[in-house]
């Protein structure tokens, strides 16, 4: 009976190699609820962010795929609406939890590492206060759930590499289904790494029957969006090359890729760590079996870059170099000038850095009143949704024709909200040209007359009669964010059908 349970331990990969340090549990999980607790405060004090009203949208519109994304988004926020009945709170718990695992995990990465309790603390904490966690965790978007997939594979791999329980490949197939349903980017990692693993070790990865089972389970999780976007000509692609285009229109584009994904790392220990872990990856002795994954980050952030990437796409690969550096770190091989970094001071100094600069801890009556440096990244988005679909609607009631008049707005972010704020209000289901809401549904045949909602709208000049501006979009809060002051424009007269003039419309721009 002993030799079968050991024989069974072994046989999925519960038996522990000599050496292998206890899970720190207190205080990796201390720091993971302290995450929570802090992004459990802050995730109903504004409203939502643009991009998850899109994904509100787009959950009531289920399909297998859309034009910018997987599935697996707009579903997860179509559940999270079902419970929470219009609550930014509820919608973001997915992404609470994901960062709060992923406090977890990367801790559990140190340990693979051959990290002790100091290593999985560091790892821990530096996770923890990332801009760019501590951030993610506030929204429900791919940024967010993308890179905790990332990491929970990089866990996976690196317990492979040391424990060799083929079990846990079938369990990357399944994380690796998630992520390309989730966004496809996924695929880069593992075109680097299995590359990496073939020149650097370990080379018998590409041996184990259980990786090429694991890869047919993430291409079957995966063939459903596949199908979609090769029934609607790929648009994706579409996509792609849009987004590379705004890179480049950005300010710096690619020349500032690589100090973006540095400083969100975090300021100042992240951006250290990950440094310093990538360095050791490539040069420690003692961490020479996970070498391959210290190329595969600059692999993968090679890939993104010269694909004129944003910058968050390479965010996936904090978590092991966070690790890798916490390993190093604690074996004493960091000189001081590296050590003085994983210290208390510090990590409080980053924490009160990060937080509000990441999450919104000022009152929302003082947003407009406050410099724009000082106020939380992104926080201008989550004001004002509902009043500026208000602005809608009171323009929607004065036109003539009310039935005979439909809603387009710009861009993508406005049709959400007056998808999701409308109905209340009794505005029509809005439709936008722009980016993945120009496949959902556009305006209905009996639209003779459009409102607009945009500040140019020279695009409809060539397909109505009359085009006037009539009223602006106000968010009440006098905050200057991409709504306040936008024009809505009453456009009257079509001259061609929606099946002409739609595909003439669609921007698939920011």
């Amino acid at each position: 009976m002993v030799i079968e349970a050991e024989g069974l331990r072994e046989r999925y990969g519960e038996r522990e190699s000599a050496g292998v340090a206890p899970f720190a549990r207190t205080p990796v999980l201390a720091i993971a609820g302290a995450m929570g607790a802090v992004l459990a405060a802050t995730a109903g004090r504004y409203g939502y962010f643009g991009d998850e009203l899109y994904f509100l949208a787009a959950g009531r519109h289920l399909d297998w795929g859309y034009a910018d994304q997987p599935p697996l988004l707009p579903l997860l926020a179509r559940l999270m609406d079902t419970f929470g009945a219009d609550s930014p709170f509820v919608l973001r718990i997915p992404a609470m939890l994901a960062m709060v695992a992923g406090v977890v995990l990367t801790a559990l990465i140190a340990r693979e590492l051959g990290g002790g309790r100091k290593a999985q603390v560091i790892a821990a904490v530096t996770f923890a206060v990332s801009v760019q966690m501590l951030g993610g965790g506030h929204y429900l978007a791919t940024s967010t759930i993308d890179p905790f997939l990332w990491t929970l594979l990089s866990w996976l791999l690196v317990r492979w590499v040391r424990t060799r329980a083929d079990g846990l490949l079938l369990w990357s197939g399944v994380v690796t289904g998630f992520a390309l349903n989730t966004k496809f980017l996924i695929g880069a990692f593992w075109a680097v790494a299995l590359v990496a693993a073939v020149a650097f070790g370990p080379r018998d990865l590409l041996r184990r029957p259980a990786l090429w089972l694991g890869a047919l389970i993430a291409a079957a999780m995966i063939a459903p969006t596949l199908v979609w976007q090769a029934a609607n000509g790929w648009p994706q692609l579409t996509m792609g090359v849009a987004i590379s285009e705004e890179v480049s229109a950005g300010w710096g584009g690619r020349v500032t890729f690589v100090p973006t994904l540095v400083m969100t790392a975090g300021v100042p220990v992240g951006m250290v760590l990950v440094c310093y872990g990538l360095w050791r990856l490539l040069r420690s002795e003692r961490l020479r079996p996970y070498r391959f994954l210290g190329w595969t980050a600059l692999g993968v952030l090679a890939l993104f870059l010269a694909a004129n990437g944003r910058y968050y796409y390479a965010a996936g690969m904090f978590a092991p170099l966070f690790a890798a550096a916490a390993v190093e770190i604690e074996a004493g091989q960091a000189s001081k000038y590296w050590r003085w970094i994983a210290t208390w001071p510090v990590y409080v100094l980053a924490a009160v850095i990060a937080i509000p600069q990441t999450l919104p801890v000022l009152p929302r009556s003082s947003v407009a009143s406050t410099p724009a440096w000082a106020r939380p990244l992104l926080a201008d988005e989550e004001i004002g949704w509902r009043e500026i679909t208000e602005s809608v609607a009171q323009a929607y009631r004065a036109v003539p024709d009310p039935s005979g008049t439909g809603i387009i707005a710009a861009k993508y972010w406005q049709a959400s909200a007056i998808d999701h704020y409308g109905p209340e209000l009794g505005l029509p289901s809005p439709s936008s040209p722009n980016r993945g809401y120009a496949t959902l549904p556009r305006p209905p045949e009996s639209a003779r007359d459009i409102l607009f909602v945009g500040n140019d709208a020279s695009v409809l000049v060539p397909y109505f009669t009359r085009v006037r501006e009539i009223g602006a979009l106000d968010n009440r809060a006098g905050v200057p964010n991409s709504s306040q002051g936008m024009k809505i424009w009453l456009a009257t007269g079509r001259n061609g059908t929606w099946d002409e003039v739609w595909p003439r419309l669609t921007d698939w721009g920011f």
